[in-house]
């Protein structure tokens, strides 16, 4: 099976060369093909990264069957843009590999915990809706309409 490998580290002083050998080690463990090792040194709160952007212009390309890290937070620290990731693995039928965590998507354990992060996210999605319609209420309540109202996050039950 030909795998990717993405390695990120978040400032110049921090190396990837640990992330690399782990996931490298685990591939020759299993036998798998490594198609190319995409490295960003970038905080995982961007989405956008020049090595990652390169992985998943490979990815829509079928260059490779498996996407493998170290641990989830390396492809990003967002939930909501790894579910959309894993998602759009899961339409190109590429795996996903968390080394150190064991998230396998290609297991049905793996697919277990890629649902149950799912489903995290479908959470965190209706919290914040449920936020910004309760501080519009807010809002309309106090005499604020129209442009005036800016929706916000709220840290908790809003006191009328």
């Amino acid at each position: 099976m030909k795998v990717a490998i993405y390695c990120r580290v978040s400032t110049q002083d921090q190396d990837s060369s640990k992330q690399m050998k782990i996931c490298k080690e685990y591939c020759i463990n299993r036998g798998w093909e490594v198609f190319k090792v995409y490295s960003d040194i970038i905080s995982g709160a961007k989405e956008s990264r020049p090595e990652f952007n390169i992985l998943l212009d490979d990815l829509r390309h079928y260059k490779f069957r498996m996407v493998i890290v170290t641990k989830l937070d390396r492809m990003g620290r967002s939930l909501k843009h790894l579910i959309s990731l894993l998602d759009e693995f899961k339409t190109k039928r590429v795996e996903f590999v968390a080394v150190t965590q064991n998230i396998d998507t290609s297991s049905s354990i793996g697919r277990l915990q890629w649902q149950i992060l799912g489903a995290f996210a479908e959470y965190e999605r209706s919290i914040i809706s449920e936020r910004t319609k309760e501080g519009l209420r807010f809002a309309k309540n106090v005499g604020k309409r129209g442009k005036d109202i800016k929706p916000r996050k709220s840290r908790g039950t809003l006191r009328k």
